[in-house]
C-alpha cells in the first residue's frame, strides 16, 4: 500500500509539472478597441528596458538598452554591453546625436523602429478594420495588425519610402504594474534584424486618465 502511494504521489507531481500553465490575459473590463485606442491617446513617453540582438550578415551582437522615448519622437537611448555603456544615442525634435558612429541600418532601427514600434497605437488618419481575429489600423505608409482579445499588438509593417520598409513582429505577453506589453519584439529593415525581449515598460502620461493597457 505505501508502495502503491509513493507511485501515486510521485505521478501526481510529474503530472502537475508537465501541465500547460495559464497565462494571464489583459482585462479592459467592458471597454471596447476604440476606447482603448482612445485611452492610449494621452501616453505622453514610454520608459522601458530590454535585451537586445543584433544580426546582420550572419554576425550577431549583443547588449542591454534602456529608452525613454516621448510620443513625438524625442528620446534617449542608453545600450550596455557586459554591464558597460557602450552607446549613447538621443533625439531631439528630429536632431539625432549618437556617441558613437552608427551603421544606417541600426539607425533606422533605433530611431523610427524603435518609435513606432512602442507607440504602435499612434497611427495618423487610419481606417479600421477586423479580420482573421485581429483589428487592422493602417493608413498609406503603416498597417498594424492587433490581436481582437488581448487588444495587443501581433504585427506591424512600416513603409519607410518607395523601396524600403521595416517589419515589426510582436509576442509573448507580460505585465509590469498595470501595463500589459508584448516582451519579445522583431524589427528587421532589410538584412538588418532586431530581437527585443522587454523586462521593463512603463507610461507618462499627459493626464491622470488610468487604464490596464499596452
Amino acid at each position: 500500500m505505501k508502495h502503491v502511494l509513493k507511485l501515486f504521489l510521485a505521478s501526481s507531481i510529474l503530472l502537475a509539472s508537465c501541465a500547460p500553465l495559464k497565462v494571464e490575459m489583459p482585462s479592459y473590463e467592458g471597454k471596447t478597441f476604440r476606447q482603448v485606442l482612445s485611452g492610449l491617446q494621452d501616453v505622453s513617453e514610454v520608459r522601458t528596458r530590454f535585451s537586445i540582438a543584433f544580426l546582420k550578415d550572419g554576425r550577431e551582437r549583443e547588449g542591454d538598452a534602456a529608452l525613454d522615448l516621448a510620443k513625438d519622437g524625442d528620446m534617449s537611448l542608453r545600450l550596455y554591453s557586459l554591464g558597460f555603456l557602450a552607446m549613447k544615442l538621443s533625439s531631439k525634435d528630429g536632431h539625432v546625436e549618437s556617441s558613437h558612429p552608427i551603421d544606417p541600418g541600426d539607425y533606422f532601427i533605433l530611431t523610427e523602429g524603435l518609435r513606432d514600434c512602442f507607440f504602435w497605437w499612434d497611427v495618423r488618419d487610419y481606417t479600421l478594420s477586423e479580420g482573421d481575429g485581429y483589428y487592422i489600423l493602417a493608413n498609406r505608409w503603416r498597417t498594424v495588425w492587433v490581436d481582437r482579445k488581448t487588444f495587443l499588438p501581433v504585427m506591424q509593417n512600416i513603409r519607410l519610402d518607395n523601396v524600403r520598409d521595416i517589419y515589426i513582429r510582436y509576442d509573448r505577453p507580460r505585465r509590469d504594474g498595470d501595463v500589459w506589453f508584448q516582451s519579445q519584439i522583431k524589427i528587421e529593415y532589410r538584412e538588418y534584424t532586431a530581437t527585443l525581449s522587454v523586462s521593463r515598460k512603463s507610461f507618462q502620461r499627459s493626464s491622470p486618465q488610468h487604464l490596464h493597457s499596452q
